[in-house]
């Protein structure tokens, strides 16, 4: 019953020893002298100064409508995970299920794209 439980083991393992590795690295290498001005220090937060004017600080739609599709397809990617799992059980179905679903994603892509909701303005 343990090598079932083995890959996972190995697999919580690493994934632990990752972070731990990163915190043990911040006290084994030497830090840089950062001298602390009043302009670094001051709150800033996605290219915007806080203290700017609100004209300043609005955002415009296509930052949202960036955002928006990037969940909406990172969502629908997330959906393939399943699907690739079970490819074997499913045969030559789920391959064709698999191609209509990426060639669904494929279409929708190139269409936002023609639309220009991908241009940075």
């Amino acid at each position: 019953m343990l090598e079932n439980w083995l890959p996972f083991l190995f697999y919580a393992l690493f994934a632990a020893a990752i972070p731990a590795s990163m915190i043990a690295m911040t006290f084994v290498l030497p830090r840089r002298p950062v001298a602390r001005t009043r302009q670094k220090m001051l709150p800033f937060e996605s290219g915007v100064s806080r203290d700017a004017p609100s004209r300043e600080r609005r955002f415009t739609v296509s930052f949202y409508l960036t955002a928006i599709l990037f969940i909406l397809f990172d969502i629908e990617i997330v959906f393939l995970y399943p699907l690739a799992v079970q490819l074997d059980a499913l045969g030559w179905f789920g391959l064709a299920e698999l191609l209509v679903f990426i060639g669904i994603l494929a279409v929708a892509y190139v269409y936002i794209w023609r639309k220009g909701a991908l241009n940075w303005h």
